[in-house]
């Protein structure tokens, strides 16, 4: 019904732009670009052009060569632009094409909204797009000059991207042009905020990849030109709009580049005037009028300041940082200011603002990490946003453009995507960088030695952030082998850090600095730390919140106090919010002495005591958390990031199982269980059932898949792809006994890699239930059974065998040694009654078969019968197959079965008439042991009759209702 729905309002908002002009058709079709963009790179390129052909006459062709030589963006950027020089009957017939992926299930969430917006404004639209285009008209006189003085001072203070000075480099930090260095970031559209760990950036980078395959199907793609157009949530053009997005994701940055392209006059002029804040600079103030507040930032603005104001609807507020206030915005709070001039503290000036009770009308934009939006009440925010960060193809563009050489952009790219642990963490813009200088940093000092080269790359993200430090400190003395002067800066940072990891703490002051005795005078001080606001009021944060975490881990091998340690590893093991997660991976991977010979050039001395301490506790953490399969999974990344296989080994030694089914696991956390079955040598039995695995998580566990025995991943959402994968792991593994895979999707073109795989492999029991596999999948099961001559039990329910390839499967089974096949609920008909004739009578070793929930009844079912009175068949389970009264005396022949023990013959169509067949089979087969009669059709007297005859054979079990 809602895809019909939308279909119609779709063909509403088609006849509405044929009414258009030629010249509005286009600017129409200009203005949903960015959105088409993405709608575009995301539905199916062979359909959408052949529709595209039958309409306006375009060559598919042309562009399935631009898209196979240049890539997806530059056949959509050719496509849009051809379509805009057909005018307007080429626009017409592009959105007549575009109802065709509206039909989809789910539709694209974009294009329905982008429908939406046409259908909702209507003929407000072309105001709208002039409005955003050209701007308000302003009275003339010295507001067009205010406005244009405003914009320029915007302009170069906006202008520049500033990147943090490079470590181990005596240069200052640099300086790139915005719009040279911005990479586009993924921000989507949600209205949910998840309760998350305190150091949130480590459980969105492990959802990361998760979410962004959402956006196709689920989540709404919002670009820069997006974020004040109409929102189909909230069903209005919004005037309140919160972008979050965890700490480094690039808000800050997005805001600096919203502002910047506001000012060029490229994006929104309906905002006549933008006024941008942070909060982090707000804290500072006293009680202050909304007037004041700007004026203190915009002291240019004076002269006109009352004018400006008295049109809301011409003014955009931006406020970054939401989480640095240190005023809780409240918008439910009733005291509020309704005047400019009113006096408050800035926190009741923004929720004034927000609840358009002070200048009604005017638009804000607030960013924050989500953490601090859980707990408030955004029902009065019409958008809320996420920035998901750095797709895959970003990652590799902020590569290219940090790598001069292009060679070795490939090269750092290609090693980082090879380590998940790494590579996760790229999503988030700032990391991203700190990843690609300490590459560049190693590629430069072993620019020839392979060797050499690879056994100095970082291997976790302590050994990354210990290479990072190291470079910062090959510069910090002009003297050789300063080692106190080292000791006593990264002392002071060190115990700063751990003091606002310990109390939720992310921005420093003066106060502080003078506290924990750090000079920000220091050269290298940079290094760490960025400054903001002008003197007396200046702040300070860490180059990163990783930065910080790692700081505050490395102070306790410098300056090792074992009371103070042990105190802050309780206090950190406490908290429930996770705020120290990152914190503890640190202290453990520090605990390793190859990561800490890093960093022993410049400190001479790391505590190997407090190495102990951690690994004793990590040892008691763990063998406290043996059920909770969560912790213990959290306690697998402190062994990974401490590298040490011994402790690995000897605090996993005791674990009795290897079961973490129903917990959900993603890429990052099978990189780390990967590591953790490496270290344990051979493990008995490993259950992933039910942990949303996927393909991506299947290819980070394949290391490890040679040391399980018996292997379990049922509903996992693994596809064809995961069949490569699941290859790999076998044909390097000659213990594994059984394989379980059942309610996956395992159909397609790589199911026969892992059929090859199972022919030379020693499994004994293989499950397939659920997995789609059709009788195209039969073939490869055939060489797979053909071949493997240890295979035991083949479990194939649920699937869609029936077809011309069924046979394949059965004449396999002639040369098997299966000993039990589950066949059931497989769309088998009559007609594979002779297959399975054929593969039955020729087989010397099957025990058990299940044929239960096909449609077999017919007139090839008496061959099957045949077959079935000669084989080797003990347990035999025919069980809703459509049998009637008229094929019960064929089912007396399989009294000849002297091996026949189990019979299950139930919810069949069998009535009264059919009893003295089935009193024969039972009567006339001695081995039988136990038989399943269920049948609605039959009288309570029959029944009880053929219940009677256990009375001569107490062994005999007639179940029969």
């Amino acid at each position: 019904m809602k895809r019909s729905h939308e279909s119609d309002t779709a063909s509403v908002t088609i006849r509405k732009l044929c009414q258009y002009e030629d010249v509005f058709v286009r600017m129409i079709h200009e203005y949903f670009k960015d959105d088409l963009i993405n709608i575009l790179q995301n539905v199916s390129t062979h359909a959408f052009l052949s529709a595209l052909e039958s309409r306006i006459m375009l060559d598919g062709q042309k562009y399935l060569k631009i898209k196979k030589d240049l890539g997806n963006a530059s056949f959509v950027e050719h496509l849009l632009e051809d379509i805009l020089k057909l005018g307007k009957g080429g626009v017409i017939g592009f959105w007549e094409c575009l109802k065709i992926p509206l039909k989809t299930h789910p539709p694209p969430p974009l294009l329905s909204a982008v429908f939406d917006e046409l259908n909702q404004l209507g003929d407000q639209l072309v105001d709208q797009i002039l409005l955003d285009n050209h701007g308000p008209t302003l009275p003339p006189g010295e507001l067009r000059e205010i406005q244009a003085n405003h914009k320029q001072y915007l302009l170069e203070k906006t202008q520049s991207l500033v990147e943090p000075k490079p470590p181990g480099s005596s240069l200052g930090p640099q300086t790139f042009n915005i719009n040279e260095r911005y990479v586009n970031l993924i921000v989507v559209s949600t209205n949910q905020f998840r309760k998350r760990s305190q150091n949130e950036l480590m459980e969105t980078g492990a959802k990361h990849e998760e979410c962004l395959k959402e956006t196709e199907t689920k989540l709404e793609y919002i670009s820069l030109n997006r974020i004040f157009r109409w929102s189909q949530r909230s069903q209005c053009i919004p005037h309140v709009v919160i972008v979050s997005g965890v700490p480094g994701i690039g808000k800050t940055t997005m805001m600096q580049k919203f502002v910047n392209d506001w000012a060029n006059g490229k994006l929104y002029q309906r905002f006549a005037f933008v006024f941008p804040f942070k909060f982090r600079e707000l804290n500072k103030m006293a009680e202050v009028s909304l007037e004041k507040l700007i004026l203190h930032q915009y002291p240019h603005l004076e002269e006109q300041l009352s004018n400006i104001l008295e049109h809301p609807e011409w003014l955009l507020f931006i406020f970054d940082g939401l989480d640095e206030s240190i005023h809780q915005m409240d918008f439910k709070s009733n005291r509020l200011c309704s005047c400019t001039k009113d006096q408050k503290h800035f926190g009741a000036i923004v929720v004034s603002l927000v609840k358009q009770r002070l200048l009604p009308g005017c638009s804000i934009m607030i960013t924050s990490r989500p953490t601090k939006l859980v707990s408030m009440d955004v029902s009065s925010i019409q958008r809320i946003t996420e920035i998901m960060g750095f797709l895959h193809s970003d990652r590799k563009i902020y590569f290219s453009n940090v790598f001069a050489d292009e060679e070795l952009s490939k090269k750092a790219f290609k090693y980082v995507q090879e380590n998940p642990m790494l590579y996760t963490f790229c999503y988030i813009p700032s990391y991203c960088w700190i990843v690609c200088t300490v590459l560049s940093l190693c590629f430069r000092a072993e620019p020839t030695n392979n060797d050499r080269l690879m056994k100095s790359l970082p291997k976790t993200v302590t050994q990354l952030f210990a290479i990072y430090v190291s470079n910062i400190l090959t510069n910090h003395s002009s003297k050789q082998n300063d080692f106190p002067s080292i000791r006593n800066l990264l002392t002071s940072f060190g115990w700063m850090a751990e003091f606002g990891v310990m109390n939720h703490m992310i921005v420093f002051d003066e106060r502080h600095l003078r506290s924990f005795n750090v000079g920000n005078n220091d050269h290298h001080f940079s290094c760490f730390m960025l400054e903001s606001g002008q003197h007396p009021h200046v702040d300070y944060t860490f180059l990163h919140l990783t930065i910080q975490e790692f700081l505050a881990a490395l102070v306790h091998f410098i300056h090792y106090d074992s009371g103070k340690l042990q105190e802050s590893l309780d206090k950190a093991k406490s908290f429930e919010d996770g705020r120290a997660e990152m914190f503890l991976r640190f202290l453990c991977g520090l605990s390793d002495s190859t990561t800490r010979s890093i960093l022993k050039p410049h400190l001479y001395y790391l505590s190997i005591e407090a190495s102990n301490n951690v690994i004793n506790w990590l040892q008691k953490k763990i063998a406290e958390e043996q059920r909770d399969k969560k912790e213990l999974l959290n306690s697998f990344y402190c062994l990974y990031e401490s590298r040490n296989k011994a402790l690995a080994l000897q605090c996993i030694g005791s674990i009795n199982d290897a079961v973490f089914s129903f917990v959900h696991l993603n890429p990052l956390d099978c990189s780390v269980l990967s590591f953790i079955l490496e270290t344990r040598g051979e493990t008995e039995e490993l259950n992933l059932g039910s942990c949303n695995i996927q393909d991506d998580g299947l290819k980070n566990l394949v290391p490890a898949l040679h040391t399980i025995k018996n292997l379990s991943l049922y509903s996992n959402n693994l596809t064809s792809i995961s069949c490569t994968h699941l290859a790999q792991g076998i044909q390097n593994n000659q213990t594994m006994k059984k394989l379980e895979l059942s309610r996956n999707n395992l159909e397609g073109p790589n199911f026969a890699q892992l059929m090859t795989a199972v022919q030379t492999s020693q499994i004994k029991e293989l499950h397939l239930r659920n997995n789609n596999l059709t009788d195209h999948s039969c073939v490869h099961l055939a060489s797979g059974i053909r071949h493997n001559q240890t295979l035991r039990k083949l479990h194939l329910f649920g699937n869609n065998l029936e077809g011309p390839h069924f046979g394949d499967l059965m004449a396999a089974l002639r040369t098997s040694q299966i000993e039990e096949l589950y066949l059931q609920h497989n769309e088998l008909t009559d007609s594979s009654c002779i297959d399975l004739a054929s593969g039955i009578k020729n087989n010397q070793t099957l025990r058990k078969l299940d044929l239960s929930q096909n449609k077999l009844a017919g007139p090839n079912f008496s061959e099957l019968v045949a077959a079935l009175e000669t084989s080797t068949i003990e347990h035999l389970l025919m069980y809703e197959i459509g049998l009637t009264d008229e094929h019960a005396p064929l089912l007396v022949a399989l009294s000849n079965n002297r091996n026949l023990t189990y019979l299950d013959l139930g919810h069949n169509s069998f009535s009264d008439h059919a009893s003295g067949h089935i009193h024969d089979l039972i009567h006339k087969t001695p081995t039988l042991k136990e038989i399943s009669l269920f049948s609605y059709r039959m009288s309570d007297s029959v029944k009880k009759e053929l219940e009677m005859l256990k009375k001569d054979r107490p062994e005999l079990k007639v179940n029969i209702k």
